[in-house]
Formats: structure tokens, C-alpha cells, sequence
């Protein structure tokens, strides 16, 4: 089986407004953790539900497995598509206890239902708590029970929805940890909807980026970052400066003097520099600016530059060297710059 999950050109409509869901197409390998990313109200929940069989939709095809579960001629219901789903609030049955909750839509014989729960329990390191009751665990305890649960049918595909985001943020990044290390170890194919870049960039095999209702880009984590198809998907995924330029070929003059190009271009365009790709020092290997502020995280500082005609830039960079406000810095490019057409904000290459 080459995909577990294929959904082709799916649109979803309400009372005849404009598509929530938009001609969407998603492939989803077996054992891949999908992700879509996207700002809230633009889709990523209306196209998982649709996965699930909770919405129908109003045009395509969604084929799990080897099995069409919706066209234009059939819809499977929720419960016969062999997908496991986690909800944000968990959603789990408050008077029955841990082990119950996982237990809950296993068949066979009481022998082999125990065994499937004690083995689950042990995949999510919640053993000792099979006896507690949901509101005697913490976030992170009640979320790994939910996954449990939703692994145990032994679904084709996972589908989770903002998971993550009742928990704080310390917990938050241990828990998402841990679930990328379970669905790894399970082999589970996954489709993750998230608001959260970092999260997304993180976790994510892939990651299909959703604007309006449309599929805008689809890449890896990688990819994603270092070569966004418009400046839309730029500003979105991360910190990015722009900077007019002139392109000649694999160069172009810009407020930063000349500077390397990712792709051929020619004429007018707009500059995609992430912070990192900046050099800040204190000699004179670079146009001068002052920082305005700074940032520090520990292992990394962010800094804004205001160069000598006022434009800001936002840099990143180790802590081996401390800037403070109203330094006077030079600042270079130490990769080559994306470009994109000053008409059309898109990559041309």
C-alpha cells in the first residue's frame, strides 16, 4: 500500500457560501506524521473532519487504506473507517477509570482485551495508573490516554485535532514528545491539525500549509522553511525580513548591498532573509546598523536592526558574543537570499 491516506480535490460547502474546504488534495505515506498548518478559521479542522466522516463533503474522493470511504457515489460513516481520532479536550469518559477509557471499543475475549490494554499502557507510561480515574491525572496523563484509546482499535490513520493546546507550555512540549516517539514506535500513520508553527516544524514528516480554504504548499518541515512557495507562506512559518532588491541572474543589489540568490532572477523582487541567515559583529564585514532591542533566550538572542536609511531587520544568533541596545553592529548575509517577483509574491526559479 503505497498511501494510507489519499484525498483528492475535496471541497466542503455550507447553505451555498464560499468553500470552506477548497479543492484540497492530501497524500499521507504509511507511518507518516501529516500536519495541517494553517491560522484558525481557515479550513484544517472543516478537512479533518471531513477525514473522519464527521462532515460530508461536497465534492471529491477520500480513500484510507484500501478502501474508498467517500466519492460522489458512497459515504462511509465515522465508526467503519478504521480512523482513531483525539480531540482537544481529551473527551474521555469521566466515571470510568484508565483502563477503562482505553478498553472502550476493543473486541474479543476478556483474555485478550486485557493483554491489548496492559500493552498499551505500557506504550504510553501510564502502568501504575490503570486503576485512577481521569480527573485524578494531570493534562499530560489524560492526553496519553486518549492516544492509548485511539491506538487501540489499531486504526489505519490517526487524526489529531489541536491536541496540545489545553496543556501549558512546558508540559505541552514533553506530551507532543512523547507522542511523536509513540506514533514512531507504532508505526502509525498520522494527520495533525495545528495553528502552531513551532509544533507543526517539529513534529511533522510533512506539512500542508491551508489559507482560505486552500491548499497553498505542501513540503517538509525543511523545505517549508528555507523555500516557501510566496511571501504569504513566509510571513506564516517563522520569523522572515523582506527587502527590495534588483536581481541579475544569481545577485542582487539590495539595502544590504549585493547579495546571493537561491534561484536566477531578473529585475525587481522582494528579499526573503530569515534571521538566522544574518551575521552580526563588531567589525566592518557588513553594512552598519544599530540594534534597537534584543531578545534573549538562552541558547539564542533575537536582535532588531535598524540600518543607516531606518530599515528594520529582525537577526538571530548565539550567545558566544552580547549585543545591548544603541550598539553600533555591521550586519551581513551569510546565505543566499529567496526571491520573489515584486508582482506576484511567488517564486520563480
Amino acid at each position: 500500500m503505497e498511501h494510507s491516506l489519499q484525498a483528492d480535490h475535496l471541497t466542503k460547502r455550507y447553505n451555498g457560501q464560499s468553500p470552506a474546504v477548497n479543492d484540497i488534495t492530501l497524500r499521507a505515506r504509511p507511518g507518516e506524521f501529516l500536519t495541517l498548518l494553517g491560522p484558525s478559521g481557515g479550513g484544517k479542522t472543516t478537512t479533518l473532519r471531513l477525514l473522519a466522516g464527521f462532515e460530508v463533503p461536497t465534492g471529491g474522493r477520500i480513500q484510507i487504506g484500501d478502501h474508498i470511504v467517500a466519492d460522489d457515489s458512497r459515504f462511509t460513516p465515522p465508526e467503519k473507517r478504521r480512523v482513531g481520532m483525539v480531540f482537544q479536550d481529551y473527551a474521555l469518559f469521566p466515571h470510568v477509570d484508565v483502563a477503562g477509557n482505553i478498553a472502550f471499543g476493543l473486541g474479543g475475549s476478556g483474555k485478550d482485551k486485557q493483554r491489548q490494554v496492559e500493552r498499551l499502557l505500557s506504550l504510553v507510561g501510564l502502568t501504575r495508573f490503570a486503576q485512577r480515574m481521569p480527573y485524578e491525572l494531570s493534562g499530560g496523563q489524560q492526553q496519553r490516554v486518549a492516544l492509548a484509546r485511539a491506538l487501540a482499535p489499531n486504526p489505519d490513520i490517526l487524526l489529531l485535532d489541536e491536541p496540545f493546546s489545553n496543556l501549558d507550555t512546558g508540559l505541552r512540549a514533553q506530551v507532543r514528545s512523547d507522542v511523536r516517539r509513540i506514533l514512531l514506535e507504532t508505526g502509525t500513520t498520522a494527520v495533525f491539525v495545528t495553528h502552531d508553527q513551532q509544533e507543526a516544524l517539529s513534529l511533522s514528516d510533512e506539512i500542508a500549509i491551508i489559507f482560505d480554504g486552500k491548499l497553498a504548499q505542501v513540503a517538509t518541515p525543511h523545505a517549508l522553511y528555507n523555500r516557501p512557495v510566496n511571501m504569504q507562506v513566509a510571513k506564516f512559518v517563522g520569523d522572515a525580513n523582506f527587502l527590495p532588491a534588483e536581481a541579475h541572474g544569481m545577485t542582487a543589489e539590495s539595502r544590504l548591498g549585493e547579495v546571493k540568490l537561491f534561484h536566477p532572477k531578473t529585475g525587481l523582487v522582494q528579499l526573503m532573509i530569515r534571521p538566522e541567515a544574518l551575521a552580526v559583529g563588531f567589525d566592518d564585514n557588513g553594512k552598519r546598523a544599530t540594534v534597537l532591542w534584543r531578545e534573549f533566550f538562552g541558547h539564542y538572542q533575537r536582535l532588531g536592526l535598524a540600518l543607516a536609511d531606518s530599515v528594520e531587520l529582525i537577526a538571530r544568533t548565539g550567545v558566544d558574543r552580547y549585543f545591548q541596545r544603541g550598539d553600533n553592529v555591521s550586519v551581513s548575509l551569510a546565505l543566499p537570499a529567496l526571491a520573489y517577483d515584486s508582482e506576484s509574491e511567488h517564486v520563480l526559479s
